[in-house]
């Protein structure tokens, strides 16, 4: 499994939320300026969390076929 994932998946999830989110606010308030601003937030946030659960994630180099409580 590789390491970190590719910037461009990162890209993709962060502006799926994004556009999700402004869209959901832009329709239930009908300001553009409220929606863009929240998908923007959206966009940041998801992006840092994201990125740092990947740093955070340890990969397992162990042997599949070894027990791993020995």
């Amino acid at each position: 499994m590789k390491r970190f994932a590719n910037l461009k998946t990162y890209m993709v999830v962060s502006l799926v939320a994004a556009l999700f989110t402004g869209f959901l606010v832009y329709f239930g308030t009908r300001y553009v300026e409220t929606g863009v601003i929240s998908g923007l937030v959206t966009f940041i946030v998801v992006i840092v969390i994201v990125a740092t659960l990947d740093l955070s994630f340890k990969p397992d180099d162990q042997d599949p076929n070894r027990p791993k409580l020995r």
